[in-house]
């Protein structure tokens, strides 16, 4: 078990680190490079025109190495198309974004509406292949040894699932090889849980999903040479909550994801709070990794603290899966 999962891994990292210098120089002769919005932080306006879409290279790698591995030992599943739909799926709605502000020269891509109908329209597509599947609706609490079946209630929380955790991908991505690192450890985790569960499958598409992001870390750690654009961070969400779905570890993907979770209560938190002050701001700018570039705190600093906060998030959400 551990050579395939061995192999996995290994395969995603080498077509990473392979197609990665490929694909920089094409996007950079494109001219695909990120768009600094003007209300960010100043230090960020040195990143504009740094090739992005890189999540081209992350989705690529998982998938040939999620099925070069699957179909060399026999373990090419159903579960396995359906997360690799999921992945393609969300990262087309973030290839669409990126591309339209590439194009169009702007740092809004898709509207709002627009990118919410598209990520809807794969959540309920993935669904309803789960349901077809006879997938069991039973979501385990976390410390507890309780469980309850949700049955046609369920189509709910997968939606928000898939959502909230593309988003909180997304709202993740502001720094140098900040998702990537912090989406890495997460996904770790949930291999981790997949094998403890005999779902070779799902711990076969995690562990390539940490080689492909440990691959693309080479190029996008500080200075980032490429970013990822919504086109990895979008894919990784969705990834990320159809894996902690289909491991039957739903709430346990708030504890692992604690990360993203924080991120995004950090917006949350931000506007609520600026409307009912009338324009006071909570932190100093969210999401809540600006709050420490502004602090004075220099990029590594802020990246490698989350990467470990993140670790310890994942070690909980095992620990309590497993250990209590």
């Amino acid at each position: 078990m551990t050579t395939i999962l061995l192999t996995a891994m290994l395969t995603a990292f080498f077509v990473a680190v392979v197609l990665a210098p490929i694909f920089i120089p094409i996007l950079r002769a494109l001219k695909f490079g990120q768009y600094i919005r003007e209300e960010g932080p100043k230090s960020h306006q040195k990143k504009a025109g740094t090739p992005t879409m890189g999540g081209v290279v992350i989705v690529f790698a998982l998938a040939i190495g999620v099925l070069f591995t699957a179909v060399r030992y026999g373990v090419l599943t159903g579960d396995i198309w359906l997360l690799l739909l999921v992945t393609i799926g969300f990262g087309a709605v973030g290839f669409l974004d990126d591309f339209i502000k590439i194009v169009m020269k702007r740092n809004l891509g898709l509207t709002s509406k627009q990118k919410l109908i598209g990520q809807i329209l794969v959540a309920i597509i993935f669904y309803l292949l789960l349901v077809h599947n006879g997938f069991s609706t039973r979501v385990d609490v976390p410390f507890t040894p309780w469980s309850f079946h949700l049955s046609w209630a369920y189509f709910f929380l997968a939606v928000v699932m898939l959502l909230g955790s593309s988003n909180g991908t997304n709202l993740t991505d502001g720094l140098d090889g900040l998702l990537s690192g912090t989406a890495a450890i997460a996904f770790g985790a949930f291999a981790i849980i997949a094998y403890r569960e005999a779902m070779m499958d799902v711990a076969i598409f995690s562990v390539a999903v940490c080689g492909a992001l440990l691959g693309f870390l080479v190029f996008n750690a500080h200075p980032a040479k490429v970013f990822m654009g919504d086109t990895g961070s979008l894919a990784l969400g969705g990834a990320l909550a159809a894996v902690a779905m289909m491991t039957k570890s739903e709430l346990y993907l708030i504890i692992i994801g604690g990360i993203f979770v924080i991120e995004t209560l950090s917006v949350m938190i931000q506007v609520a709070y600026f409307k009912a002050t009338g324009g006071r701001r909570f932190f100093k700018m969210s999401p809540l990794h600006n709050h420490y570039v502004l602090s004075g705190w220099n990029e590594w600093r802020i990246v490698s603290t989350f990467w470990f906060v993140g670790f310890l998030f994942a070690a909980l959400g095992i620990y309590i899966k497993f250990g209590l």
